[in-house]
């Protein structure tokens, strides 16, 4: 495909590449949706944005990882901001929202649950990025991350006519929507885990290690990243100077509602986390204090035996009972009643 030389926004400048870059490796889809149906054919951003512009509709085009060379490429067909490329690049940004002229930025982080066991150190949370350039005629959203594919979200909105007929903003608002609906499937997984480990923290003989916490609870601090900024670009979109219509902002508070019940439990875990933590440390501790009481009492016990058997072991000349026939069986006898003693106390007080 071959582009101009130069395109000029705003006082930005994006120069296109002397040779065309290859794009294609990036591409996921492109479509050209008009009058809420999806033109049949192939077209490639550049053809399908010259189609649109002559006829009418809006082109939905969807990357995955692209590079600063094909991102450069595609900034120049749809008059993209230099800046917004490169954050569309380099990915692991904040989500966001952001304007351009006439077109809108709105960064979103992706999430996806692993299944691990529970008594071992492991990934629990994968997470990535979807960016969405939204103009008057175009969506392009930007993917980073192989869990966050957005295909079942085109083929429900092209299921739906009446949605894709309000334009652009119903496909932001579909992209957000599935974001959002995947934080409160990581957020209830986690919520098993939790629950989980808090019954295995004051089960006896737990398996359940220290580290094992302190990883979901970091994990859960990720995803706090991922979620909880999300919360004013939602605020600005769902407002009448977002330039939505009033049809797509009216979608777009239902999302907000459930980013906020996902925003609320991820902060809860964070204290329940926190509690377990201290409720391990004061088992741990408990623990080995009574390992150490039962070590003192079997000292205790050996203790005795040894005095005895020492003092009678001096080799003095006089001493009691030495010359007895009884004194061997009577020393044995008050060592085995002094410790039987012992044993009967330290039981008595969870000792032993």
């Amino acid at each position: 495909m071959s582009s101009g030389t130069d395109h000029r926004e705003g006082g930005s400048e994006v120069s296109s590449p002397r040779v065309p870059v290859p794009v294609a490796p990036a591409v996921v889809d492109c479509g050209i949706y008009r009058d809420g149906r999806r033109l049949t054919g192939r077209y490639g951003f550049a053809e399908a944005l010259a189609e649109v512009r002559d006829g009418g509709g809006f082109v939905w085009l969807g990357l995955h990882e692209p590079d600063l060379d094909q991102m450069s490429t595609v900034a120049v067909v749809f008059g993209l901001h230099r800046l917004a490329v490169e954050d569309a690049v380099a990915g692991k940004q904040r989500p966001k929202l952001e304007r351009y002229d006439d077109t809108m930025v709105f960064g979103m982080r992706t999430v996806a649950y692993v299944e691990h066991d529970m008594h071992s150190v492991s990934e629990i949370v994968l997470t990535g990025e979807i960016l969405v350039f939204l103009g008057a005629d175009f969506v392009v959203a930007v993917r980073h991350g192989e869990h966050s594919g957005l295909r079942q979200v085109r083929a429900e909105l092209e299921a739906d006519p009446e949605r894709l007929r309000l334009g652009p903003g119903a496909v932001l608002h579909a992209i957000a929507d599935h974001v959002v609906d995947a934080y409160l499937d990581v957020v209830q997984e986690i919520e098993t885990d939790v629950e989980e480990m808090e019954q295995e923290v004051f089960t006896p003989r737990s398996r359940l290690t220290i580290e094992s916490i302190y990883q979901l609870k970091r994990e859960i601090v990720e995803l706090r990243r991922a979620v909880i900024p999300l919360a004013l670009p939602l605020q600005i979109l769902t407002g009448p100077d977002s330039g939505l219509n009033k049809e797509i902002r009216r979608y777009l508070r239902d999302v907000t509602d459930h980013h906020t019940t996902a925003a609320e439990r991820v902060h809860d875990f964070d204290d329940v986390l926190s509690a377990l933590i201290s409720a391990t440390l004061a088992r741990i501790a408990v623990r080995q204090n009574t390992d150490m009481r039962k070590i003192s009492a079997l000292v205790a016990l050996a203790a005795v035996p040894t005095m005895i058997a020492g003092i009678y072991g001096m080799n003095f000349e006089h001493m009691p009972e030495l010359k007895q026939t009884w004194g061997y069986p009577v020393v044995l006898a008050v060592m085995f009643a002094i410790c039987g003693g012992l044993v009967v106390l330290f039981r008595r007080n969870g000792w032993l």
